[in-house]
């Protein structure tokens, strides 16, 4: 059997990043577009480039440094959108121009303010021009789950005679359910003379649940591209996740028998961990594919079956998708070979000075840990690498609070071999810190948000502090991690200052 491609068009650096709250920078984007060509994406949307120079700048960034997946910058039906889509990726070895337009009579009514003959002659026309200055263009009609299918046909057949070479149906609000998904592109098939010179490609929003579920069924009808992004992120409540998408049709061989994709399945905890990392959203524990829970199993009758077949319980092997479990894995009198090795067995590869680094806080950690898990040693190496040439160093703190005491910090810090001191009160004592932080650096930081997770288990777990602070006219996410949340929050507090004066 002739097996299918099922092409994976990741849309993380775009609709991902619309997210709210889930802004990156030019260098976390490249950090991401790197993983993502390593995973075997066969396209990848670094964004949207007519909407700001910045975004403008990353995709010409990624288009210029990243290998393999082609590269695509998204486009209203629009010339300046266009001109701007197709200048930024146009250094890229492979690039695509993805046009949008709106086909859904709502949408038409109240946002275009436009006939269906102008959307059409839009629609059209715009296409055309687009494929006069790239060869590869992909057009989406946007709130097609919700347009008038007679038109909807129409246009589809419109396009590809202008030259669109995919044409994307977007569930754009998560409205469909999976049969009346499939049926629509059943129907289009059945309904578009052209459809054969065209890929039919879907793009999912979860608003119901059923964003995946609808990429299969859309899949099982035809469909050959799935748009999707990293741990699903995106608008609302987020797109099709790709993991999820790409175990599915993994796993489920005797429903998707005919098709495949190229993903390196192995590397998909890895680049969750990372999107998380960088974008501040928690992987929930109960998230299918990546989540902490995903592989354990706490009932007896569970524990017992998988002692004695794996399979009892896990229709997926957990390094199938590079899980790395939850077991011990070193303790305090481990040495720094032994942890290294460990670090690359978690996909981790660093410099000698890192590893260094690293090494002193894991003996730190043992100290106050009996039980050092891999989680452990992820949020250790994320805290130290998260900052690009750190400008600010933490020496020490020391914090005085407690009922009825006005809490007041010190906290010391080094930069460019000089020590800097500064005391602070504040409203508690992870307020007085950063006060006192910011007192010592001469930066004023406006924190916009600030969340504390415990990363593992037990009275002694680590704390995970996630915060994004603005400061000098930026906004950055940054993490930091201890059993001390005092020092957690901190550490991610100076990582924060580091990203800004990076950027």
């Amino acid at each position: 059997m002739i097996m299918e491609k099922i092409i994976i068009f990741d849309t993380t650096l775009r609709d991902g990043e619309q997210a709210p709250g889930a802004s990156l920078n030019p260098k976390e984007k490249i950090k991401i577009a790197h993983a993502l060509a390593d995973l075997g994406v066969d396209i990848i949307e670094a964004g949207f480039p007519i909407t700001s120079r910045g975004d403008f700048d990353s995709v010409k960034n990624i288009a210029s440094s990243i290998k393999g997946p082609v590269i695509c910058g998204l486009a209203r039906a629009v010339k300046k959108d266009i001109d701007a889509a197709s200048e930024a990726t146009k250094s890229a070895k492979r690039r695509r121009i993805h046009v949008f337009l709106a086909t859904s009579e709502i949408h038409m009514k109240y946002k275009l303010q436009k006939t269906e003959d102008e959307v059409l002659r839009m629609a059209t026309e715009m296409v055309r021009y687009a494929r006069s200055l790239c060869r590869d263009i992909q057009f989406s009609a946007e709130d097609a789950t919700r347009s008038e299918r007679g038109f909807l046909f129409k246009v589809i057949e419109s396009v590809i005679d202008a030259g669109a070479s995919t044409v994307n149906i977007p569930d754009t609000v998560g409205y469909s359910e999976p049969e009346e998904f499939g049926q629509l592109i059943a129907a289009i098939y059945e309904n578009v003379p052209n459809v054969k010179k065209a890929i039919i490609a879907v793009h999912c929003h979860n608003d119901l649940g059923l964003a995946v579920a609808n990429s299969l069924a859309a899949v099982k009808n035809g469909a050959r591209q799935i748009e999707c992004t990293i741990n699903g992120i995106g608008e609302r409540a987020g797109n099709a996740s790709l993991e999820e998408a790409v175990m599915a049709i993994k796993t489920r061989k005797d429903i998707f028998s005919d098709v495949q994709t190229q993903i390196k399945t192995e590397q998909l905890c890895k680049i969750s961990r990372l999107v998380s990392s960088l974008t501040g959203f928690v992987v929930a524990p109960n998230k299918a594919i990546v989540g902490y829970n995903a592989f354990r199993h706490e009932s007896g009758i569970h524990q017992d079956g998988v002692i004695k077949e794996r399979s009892t319980y896990e229709i997926i092997r957990p390094e199938d998708v590079g899980f790395t479990g939850v077991g011990l894995v070193l303790g305090k009198h481990s040495g720094r070979h032994a942890l290294n090795e460990r670090l690359k067995s978690l996909g981790f590869s660093l410099t000698s000075e890192q590893l260094d680094k690293i090494a002193l806080r894991f003996k730190d950690l043992a100290d106050k840990k009996k039980n050092i898990f891999d989680e452990d040693l992820i949020a250790l190496v994320e805290d130290e690498t998260i900052a690009i040439r750190p400008l600010w160093h933490l020496e020490g703190f020391v914090i005085t609070s407690g009922t009825g005491v006005i809490p007041i910090a010190e906290v010391k810090l080094k930069t460019k071999g000089k020590t800097l001191s500064a005391k602070s009160s504040g409203d508690g004592p992870v307020d007085a810190c950063f006060k006192a932080i910011d007192k010592a650096t001469g930066t004023k930081g406006e924190l916009e948000d600030y969340r504390i997770e415990a990363v593992t288990s037990g009275k002694d777990a680590l704390g995970e502090v996630t915060l994004k602070l603005k400061a000098k006219g930026r906004v950055v996410t940054a993490r930091g991690s201890s059993t001390d949340i005092i020092e957690a929050s901190v550490r991610a507090y100076v990582n924060a200052l580091n990203k800004i004066e990076s950027l």
